[in-house]
């Protein structure tokens, strides 16, 4: 394993880029605020642009210096595109849109606030990115990391920024990093916009078919989250999810060390080393020699893919040189993240499960996959281009009774085919209450909309606070 301190004046290098530099940052959500405070700390001249109203953006304004920064809101955001001499955008900001082709056209670079965050950054970077399980295996990772005394950041598409630890790193004066390790989630939409961006360490997780609505085809999203592996280089290490073929055929995709995980074979064929499942003993050659780490019995997540998991976060572990013992306490510890398979309440011996980080057809298959009991589900939301399709064969063999919500109730009903087991609900609300009237002991509401929240709730933590309060308040 190699030494994972690195060397470089990254801090240096990056503010001298961007000192007096006009730097337009589009987005004013968490990502975009963050990025803009970085810029202003490296004393770029900063100009934030949103298509929402200025009075929608109070909230995210006040966490900036007003008299720094020049706000183009509304219908002057186009001015914003004017004269930049390099444009932020967050990951919500497609890529390709008008103004960012036009900018292009006109020699403007465009970077996403991953990449500009990353150029401040000297402590290793350790990057998770798929379809599904990021959350779960980025906070695994961290509580790994933790439990083992390092100090570490966890964050990127999910909490916390990136570009907050590089405010933090630039803060504490480039001596030394404040973080032994960064983890980062990443999304194929920050992903688009990297150029630089270079972990030690990056999986892929998995991929199944989403975001259909921002791709053209499934090849452009494929190719999309391969560009984690870009920049790494033969000192760096590469983790791929043999049991997904679409994962374990990039692999030429990388000029790093690759390593798999399994949990259905040995690690081989084309690839270093891994961790994997062996009977019912998770086992790991990542760092060169055989550790056996528990039973798969130990852990308290839930399901297969949760399986999967692990097996990615404890090969994180190990290649960063946690020590056995701490990795197997949190494993029998950890309960997963909110939202994910979140047991809520059993009333009158029906278990309440809330899902709604299941925003996608594949991660609420594997959700009815991680049930025994009979499912009353709880589904839909806002399509995002996805085939529902693939929820008729689970549906049919673990669920009594789906209750639909939202825009893309009609289509999931049709994709259901002959299964007649179907109800529809105006409300979140209505769709608690029918499923806590109509299940029975030994039953599992479980919601899991396999769509996004937007069409009724500000995200999926929303649709899961107000599901779990729902819950809570049945007499």
């Amino acid at each position: 394993m190699q030494d994972t301190k690195p060397t470089g004046t990254n801090i240096a290098t990056a503010v001298q880029d961007l000192a007096g530099k006009a730097v337009t940052v589009v987005g004013l959500a968490r990502s975009g605020v963050a990025a803009a405070r970085l810029l202003l700390a490296a004393g770029a001249q900063v100009t934030v642009a949103d298509r929402k109203e200025r009075n929608e953006l109070e909230r995210a304004l006040a966490e900036l210096d007003a008299g720094a920064i020049t706000v183009r809101a509304g219908a002057d955001y186009g001015a914003a595109f004017e004269s930049p001499e390099l444009i932020v955008i967050s990951p919500g900001v497609p890529s390709r849109a008008e103004e960012l082709r036009r900018a292009r056209a006109r020699g403007v670079q465009v970077i996403g606030e991953l990449e500009l965050a990353s150029r401040f950054l000297t402590a290793p970077i350790l990057a998770v990115t798929g379809t599904n399980g990021k959350s779960t295996t980025v906070t695994l990772i961290g509580e790994f990391l933790a439990a083992s005394g390092k100090r570490v950041f966890v964050g990127g598409n999910i909490g916390t920024a990136l570009s907050e630890a590089a405010l933090a790193a630039y803060q504490a004066g480039g001596e030394a990093s404040p973080y032994d390790f960064l983890v980062v989630e990443v999304s194929s939409f920050q992903l688009e916009t990297v150029e630089r961006f270079r972990p030690w360490v990056a999986a892929l997780l998995n991929i199944t078919l989403d975001h259909m609505d921002r791709y053209e085809s499934v090849e452009e999203y494929v190719a999309a989250k391969a560009r984690i592996f870009d920049n790494q280089t033969a000192g760096d290490y590469a983790l791929f999810n043999l049991d997904d073929e679409r994962v374990a055929g990039l692999r030429a995709r990388t000029r790093a060390k690759a390593l798999g995980f399994s949990r259905t074979r040995a690690v081989g064929e084309g690839f270093d080393s891994g961790t994997f499942l062996e009977g019912d003993l998770i086992v790991s050659t990542v760092t060169g020699r055989r550790q056996e780490v528990c039973r798969r019995t130990e852990l308290r997540l839930l399901g297969p893919h949760n399986l999967e998991n692990a097996l990615a976060a404890v090969s994180f572990a190990l290649l960063c040189g946690c020590p056995l013992d701490a990795v197997r306490r949190v494993l029998q510890t950890f309960p997963g993240l909110e939202h994910a398979l979140e047991f809520v309440r059993e009333r009158g011996g029906v278990r309440f499960v809330n899902d709604s980080k299941g925003t996608n057809v594949d991660a609420t298959v594997k959700a009815l996959e991680s049930l025994d009991q009979p499912i009353w589900l709880i589904a839909g939301g806002r399509d995002k281009g996805a085939d529902f399709s693939k929820l008729r064969q689970p549906v049919r063999a673990r669920v009594k009774q789906v209750i639909l919500i939202g825009e893309a109730a009609p289509r999931i009903q049709e994709a259901l085919g002959e299964f007649d087991r179907v109800s529809h609900a105006a409300t979140l609300r209505e769709a608690v209450e029918a499923a806590a009237q109509g299940a029975s002991p030994g039953d599992v509401v479980l919601l899991s909309p396999a769509c996004a929240s937007f069409d009724m709730f500000a995200d999926y933590q929303d649709r899961g606070r107000q599901f779990k309060a729902l819950v809570n308040a049945l007499p």
